[in-house]
């Protein structure tokens, strides 16, 4: 029901909606404070390619719908919060459904850069790869946190094991996708909250081809993750690790 009542809000706010080739997604949840410095941020092109911006507005009692609207950016209100996860899933069904080529998932929070756009998708456009993450490891992290950046490390070996993979930063939220992928990954994906390594082990088990490039990581601009502290998060990313694994492992998800 919420995401049917997202979607009929969608088609009314932009009946004819049609999106440049690269669409920026930005699922967010109670980010007034940080949405509009972020959008500001986001180039009009990534390389020759025209940028569209959708923001997923994932319920909320604060004032982020309002800023996305005040930005004329394209906006999909959920009624009730349901997760970035679902956020997502919603964004990639709307920006593939109205013409978006390339999708590149931006965090609301200031701890991206926009201004990297381009070195995810170049290699996206260059044929070299079908999923490009951001690094924080090979690029610059500027947190102090030491416990949160050995959980980066610790959960990027478990899902190199699992995927065979040579990842350094399997949980950044900088991810930049072909559409043919995220068409044939979609429907695989279930992780409402905590996704990025469902989205990861699901690309590896698919056979797409995976890159990184090095980006800056910043500190978070304002407020608190809505995700919560570090061992809430890291149980979590835990989990969805595990109960993707077992899916595969045990034949469940083709």
């Amino acid at each position: 029901m919420a995401l049917d009542t997202a979607r009929s809000d969608f088609e009314k706010r932009h009946p004819e909606a049609t999106f440049a080739p690269v669409v920026v997604l930005i699922a967010a949840y109670e980010e007034e404070a940080n949405l509009g410095d972020v959008l500001k941020k986001v180039p009009a092109l990534a390389g020759d390619l025209e940028v569209s911006v959708l923001v997923v507005v994932d319920g909320g009692r604060d004032g982020t719908r309002q800023v996305a609207i005040d930005f004329g950016v394209f906006t999909c209100v959920l009624p009730v919060n349901l997760g970035q996860g679902a956020a997502l899933r919603l964004g990639y069904e709307l920006a593939l459904a109205h013409g978006g080529r390339f999708v590149v998932t931006l965090d609301a929070d200031g701890q991206n850069d926009p201004a990297e756009l381009n070195n995810l998708v170049e290699p996206l456009v260059a044929d070299e790869a079908d999923f490009v993450i951001a690094s924080r490891r090979l690029g610059v992290d500027h947190t102090t946190d030491r416990f949160r950046q050995a959980g980066v490390r610790l959960y990027a070996r478990l899902l190199n094991a699992i995927t065979r993979e040579g990842l350094t930063d399997t949980s950044n939220g900088f991810r930049a996708f072909r559409g043919d992928l995220l068409r044939d990954i979609a429907p695989y994906l279930r992780q409402d909250q905590y996704q990025t390594a469902e989205v990861v082990i699901t690309a590896a088990h698919r056979g797409w081809r995976i890159a990184e490039r090095p980006t800056v990581w910043h500190p978070r601009a304002s407020g608190k993750s809505k995700k919560g502290g570090n061992v809430i998060f890291g149980l979590h990313y835990a989990r969805v690790i595990g109960a993707t694994w077992l899916r595969i492992a045990f034949g469940r998800q083709p």
